[in-house]
């Protein structure tokens, strides 16, 4: 069987996570759709946008200025004025990337001036609501915020709340780290993607009144790499004032890059496209398509130590991510304690239960849904050596029922993305600010993995339709009880977002976390608390890989 396709997994069930509005790129108003056209009259100019089914949405809307030619590395500036009625109905660009990675209708091609955003909204009434900020997943490289599984409609309609996603520069173009190179101006460069975030959040903070939300209660989130940019700007002192609460979601980055590491990725590239540090400027020049060749192609080296608390994936030489700049991001966001300008601000943070299970199948990895007990052994012999038999025994202890497969999938989840998310929770409680609050998603999809009988279960990014009430089909599978799990997700998620306080009326409280007790909510059809959970493996890997 060919290898597995993770863009045709999410687009062929994306697709059919949130309702169908199919708009061509050419032109929305030679289209006789019957919508509502709503404009707002913003300090920049008029925006035209739409209503369906109760919801007011405006698209491609720019929060800050160009950053291709001579500003290509550098903070982006404020918004061009427009006259006229600026159409809003229609997806904006990505950010440079490589081919098929968004899954957004209609969504035009990745350009290098991306800085839009999506806003969903029940009313423009002045009505007080709170706002949700969604930060897109694909790592620091692919994605954008007009992902179908992520439409913010129904958050809106059903809690009434305002929802905004935003695109932002991935890749090399937003975190090539030039300060040791170049002029002051591009003092920060390692980290423009997400200072573009941080901008978009200053916009939230003058404009959204327009939109019916209140700048003053503005919840940021985001799953995978959307998480770690969460992480970041919790940590970023020019976010800081535009935001009140975040939720880490299946990405937790509590430490980011090495300036070091970052200048000698920034060497690669230069030695790919043959330009001497001291001509750097040449690279204001070269097209975008040759700087995105040279980021897939420059070797690439594993930090064997980004996985687990760290939490940023490959965060070795030849990466792109959020820099430890001491400019725009000072210090790492949760190492060796939380953020201190972020203190008052509470968080929720976690992952889904069986994470591996989608970077198996992305990875082609199909041999380990049906592994014997010794190939689990030799696989874990490879990567955890003198310890193998620890870790061996501490799992098939806590996990009598589970296949070998099923082992090797709970082992890598919490590498993954668990310890991470654990140590978030620990550094939050330890700062003795505002509360943090830990789950795991525990919904388990009936899909089957193409050529497999085993299920998707609770795999990365299944959360996303569910926190969006995007599960009519596709992703979360058949099964009818979906719709209450993705209630009960959506009522946790929205209000946070409105008091700081996850609760779902009638069903068990998710208490605060503390270190005695470390309580940690389970998110699926019936919500329940389960105290010191994965006691034994946690600690386990606090000693291994202390």
């Amino acid at each position: 069987m060919k290898s597995f396709s993770r863009r045709k997994f999410i687009k062929r069930t994306a697709l059919a996570t949130s309702p169908l509005i199919c708009f061509p790129q050419y032109s929305f108003c030679s289209l006789n759709t019957g919508y509502d056209y709503k404009v707002v009259d913003t300090p920049y100019g008029k925006l035209r946008g739409y209503q369906e089914d109760g919801v007011n949405i405006f698209k491609g809307v720019p929060y800050a200025g160009s950053v291709s030619g001579e500003k290509r590395f550098q903070k982006a500036g404020p918004v061009e004025p427009w006259k006229g009625i600026r159409e809003a109905i229609q997806l904006g660009n990505p950010s440079i990337q490589p081919p098929n990675q968004t899954y957004g209708l209609n969504e035009p091609d990745p350009a290098e001036n991306c800085l839009v955003l999506n806003i969903w909204t029940p009313a423009n009434d002045n009505k007080k609501r709170p706002v949700m900020v969604y930060s897109h997943g694909g790592g620091f490289r692919t994605g954008s915020g007009g992902s179908v599984a992520q439409d913010g409609a129904n958050l809106a309609r059903m809690y009434d709340v305002v929802v905004v996603t935003t695109n932002h520069r991935l890749g090399l173009l937003g975190y090539l780290y030039l300060d040791e190179i170049a002029g002051e101006e591009f003092k920060g460069s390692g980290n423009r993607g997400v200072q573009d975030i941080g901008l978009a959040l200053e916009w939230v903070n003058k404009n959204i009144e327009l939109f019916g939300g209140d700048p003053n209660n503005v919840m940021i989130f985001g799953e995978s790499g959307g998480g770690m940019k969460t992480s970041c700007l919790y940590a970023m002192p020019e976010a800081s004032p535009y935001f009140h609460k975040a939720s880490i979601e299946s990405g937790p980055g509590v430490e980011i890059i090495a300036a070091e590491t970052a200048a000698e990725t920034t060497q690669l590239v230069l030695d790919y496209l043959n330009i001497r540090p001291d001509n750097w400027k040449k690279l204001l020049e070269i097209p975008a398509s040759k700087l995105l060749e040279a980021q897939e192609r420059i070797p690439k080296t594993r930090n064997p130590g980004s996985g687990g608390f760290h939490g940023i994936g490959n965060s070795g030489t030849g990466s792109f991510g959020a820099v430890k700049d001491g400019v725009i991001l000072p210090n790492h966001p949760f190492e060796p304690s939380a953020a201190e300008i972020s203190k008052h601000k509470p968080i929720m943070v976690g992952w889904n239960e069986d994470e591996y299970i989608f970077f198996a199948m992305y990875s082609n990895d199909k041999e380990v849904f049906s592994i014997s007990e010794d190939v689990l052994k030799s696989r874990l012999e490879n990567e955890f050596g003198e310890n193998t038999d620890t870790v061996f025994k501490t799992y098939k202890s806590a996990n009598p029922d589970k296949t070998p497969g099923e082992i090797y999938i709970a082992i890598r989840s919490i590498l993954m993305m668990g310890l991470g998310s654990i140590r978030i929770a620990e550094r939050k409680t330890i700062q003795g600010g505002a509360p943090a609050f830990l789950y795991n998603f525990g919904y388990k999809s009936n899909n089957k993995i193409p050529g497999t009988d085993f299920e998707t279960g609770a795999m990365h990014a299944l959360d996303i339709p569910f926190k969006f009430y995007n599960v009519e089909s596709g992703m979360p599978g058949t099964k009818p009880d979906r719709f209450e799990a993705a209630k009960n997700m959506t009522q946790l998620w929205t209000g946070f977002a409105r008091n700081g306080k996850p609760e779902i009326k009638g069903q068990v409280e998710w208490p605060v976390y503390d270190l005695k007790s470390r309580p940690t909510m389970r998110i699926d059809t019936k919500c329940e608390v389960i105290y010191d959970r994965f006691r034994n493996e946690r600690k386990m890997w606090e000693k291994i890989l202390k």
